[in-house]
């Protein structure tokens, strides 16, 4: 009866985590949906050059990470949205970049960008 009352608990600290798991998943969507839909946003790809040569978001600048915190120019009233092949680069180009000063939001890795257009 003991093995059971722990396997139940066990249960539902999974089914809780993952609720909160999928909840701060949509409120990171619908933050994302609310810059989109302002229109007043910049996209930096800040993997290299070679690897933004593969591919990369239609009309996003190539900023590699480690020339972030070099004689950056961006619009500050816009919002800087970060991405790079992994989510480990673009994570410390959003800290760089709001060190700065700058309004980032950060996509994470290239694969798993679906909100917008891919190209080369």
């Amino acid at each position: 009866m003991e093995e059971i009352k722990l396997n139940m608990k066990k249960i539902l600290y999974i089914l809780l985590a993952s609720l909160l798991l999928v909840t701060g998943c949509q409120k990171q969507q619908s933050e994302l949906d609310k810059i989109v839909n302002e229109n007043n946003y910049v996209i930096v790809d800040v993997r290299t050059k070679d690897e933004y040569d593969t591919g990369h978001v239609k009309d996003s600048l190539n900023i590699p990470v480690d020339s972030i915190d070099q004689n950056v120019e961006l619009d500050k009233n816009k919002t800087i949205i970060v991405y790079c092949r992994s989510g480990r680069r673009s994570a410390t180009a959003k800290q760089k970049l709001e060190n700065l000063g700058y309004k980032v939001y950060d996509l994470g890795a290239y694969e798993s960008i679906t909100k917008f257009e891919k190209g080369a």
